[in-house]
């Protein structure tokens, strides 16, 4: 495995352009327009937000906040069902939802009569079938036997379970304390319940983590054999999480000590059967995850690697992102000011970003180098009907990165020993980045 810190001041990619470049400029009438104009026979995907979780983990960079009452969860849910049906409305049509995902904050927190009538308003709203995929984030420490029924009742198909790291030590310097049985009990009574697919989330670079403490950590979870692991590093950003503050910089890993976690987390996952999915997925070889990554299938959004092909998110929820062919939209991340939008029958758009045909060719390429590691831009530009030189800046940013990347006409691929580079490979198409500094000393 390369050295993953590299590229660790590098886009991730989820989108293009990238969030910090969404502006105010987008409103909530440009999204009805957008939602208008989308053909009538096209899938949906579907994210909702719940931004509430019942204690705060101090790693987390997700846009929450802890509420221990139920009736502003209960409020918050009737007010997620008014936003769907405002989407109904300006589609026109009861369209087909392909995906259904429901992340947060901790979409657990809800009572099994939130999750029954939240289902119902969708089902009033949308077409959700046998084939819709039902995904869930769940934190193991919130689930007991009526959720779980609740949530197999609603049709969950995946389930992602929140683990990070299972030192007592480290639980404690990230304020999330759930010992391995909590989480062995989840993936029990889930897969008793016939869920077909679940993930397991593991962090490196938190506070006092250590090689060996995620190698005990990494082979605990394998003898769940889940059938997804993710394995994402932990990002210390305090300037814009002030909470992270509570983390002492001083118990931090440094670069070399993060990469050493990755490297000897990336080669247990691999070495128990699992297939290595683009940045930081592994999934086991029958799993549709790696069957989509074999077959040149896989895509990337805000939820990471999917198989997601439907090519439209709707967001519903504070802070949550929707991708249409027009472009991006996100909902404002305060929850009263979303509250009162949504009241109001008005979407709580707050910016996002109009693409331009430039923009929708390099989003692409972009998008398959990340799920692929190579990319033929004259293919890529032909299925969407434009020019390949509307990219042409790339070509010299890419040329200058000599042996790490590897051209031919304007194909390009990205060997195997440089994979852990694709970010800042993908980057020489972003007409918006500056490259950073060198990374030194802590990593972020």
């Amino acid at each position: 495995m390369a050295d993953t810190h590299l590229t660790a001041r590098f886009p991730r990619y989820t989108s293009f352009p990238t969030a910090p470049h969404f502006h105010a400029g987008i409103d909530g009438e440009t999204y009805a327009d957008w939602l208008y104009r989308l053909p009538e026979d096209r899938d949906l995907s579907l994210y909702i937000h719940v931004p509430y979780c019942d204690s705060l983990c101090w790693f987390c960079g997700c846009h929450t906040k802890v509420m221990n009452r139920a009736a502003p969860v209960t409020r918050y849910v009737t007010a997620v069902a008014t936003e769907a049906s405002l989407v109904a409305e300006s589609l026109g049509r009861r369209a087909r939802i392909a995906h259904l995902h429901f992340g947060g904050g901790s979409p657990t927190i809800m009572s099994p009569q939130d999750i029954g009538h939240l289902m119902r308003s969708l089902h009033n709203r949308f077409v959700i079938d046998a084939g819709t995929e039902i995904a869930v984030e769940i934190d193991p420490r919130d689930l007991d036997e009526r959720k779980l029924d609740a949530w197999a009742a609603a049709g969950m198909t995946r389930a992602s379970i929140g683990c990070q790291d299972l030192d007592p030590r480290v639980q404690r310097a990230i304020n999330r304390i759930q010992p391995f049985t909590v989480i062995a009990r989840a993936v029990e009574g889930l897969r008793r319940r016939g869920v077909q697919s679940i993930n397991i989330d593991l962090v490196h670079g938190l506070p006092w983590q250590t090689v060996e403490g995620l190698r005990e950590t990494v082979r605990a979870i394998l003898s769940l054999a889940p059938d997804r692991i993710a394995l994402f590093g932990y990002a210390h950003v305090p300037q814009m999480k002030p909470h992270q503050r509570l983390i002492p910089v001083e118990s931090l890993p440094d670069a070399a000590a993060r990469h050493a976690q990755a490297s000897t987390a990336f080669d247990m996952i691999v070495a128990a059967g699992y297939e290595a999915i683009g940045l930081d997925h592994f999934a086991r070889p029958e799993d549709t995850l790696a069957r989509a990554a074999a077959t040149g299938r896989l895509h990337r959004n805000f939820q990471g690697y999917t198989t997601d092909d439907a090519g439209v998110l709707i967001g519903l929820g504070p802070s949550s992102i929707g991708e249409l062919p027009g472009g991006y939209v996100q909902n404002t991340p305060d929850v009263t000011a979303w509250h009162k939008a949504v009241g109001q029958g008005l979407f709580a758009t707050a910016r996002g970003f109009a693409l331009s045909a430039a923009d929708r060719l390099r989003r692409s390429v972009i998008e398959r180098l990340m799920c692929d590691y190579q990319v033929d831009v004259d293919h890529v530009a032909a299925q969407l009907r434009l020019d390949p030189a509307l990219v042409g800046d790339a070509w010299p940013r890419l040329a200058a990165l000599g042996d790490e990347v590897e051209i031919r006409g304007r194909r390009v691929a990205i060997p195997p020993e440089a994979r852990a580079l694709v970010q800042k490979i993908a980057a020489c198409f972003d007409d918006r980045f500056t490259a950073p500094e060198p990374l030194a000393g802590r990593a972020a």
